[in-house]
């Protein structure tokens, strides 16, 4: 799946994601999720150019965002 890294952005903004404060390696984004007691944050690469597959499912897997690639295509669906 190639996304970039700005159109990623765009689709977690329209999931509820916050973006919060840039960083040389990117923006940071962080969304609270109910029944979890701090927010959680990630942080998405300013590219243009399609993530590598790993830094995609590294951002997308339990840890960062929990979206998951079905969760993904979902929201390219939406959008």
């Amino acid at each position: 799946m190639n996304v970039s890294g700005r159109e990623l952005m765009r689709l977690l903004e329209s999931d509820g994601w916050i973006p919060g404060r840039r960083s040389r390696h990117g923006i940071f984004y962080q969304k609270q999720f109910g029944g979890e007691s701090r927010p959680r944050f990630t942080v998405i690469p300013d590219k243009s150019a399609p993530l590598p597959d790993g830094t995609l499912g590294a951002i997308l897997g339990p840890k960062q965002t929990g979206i998951g690639r079905a969760g993904l295509q979902s929201l390219i669906d939406k959008n």
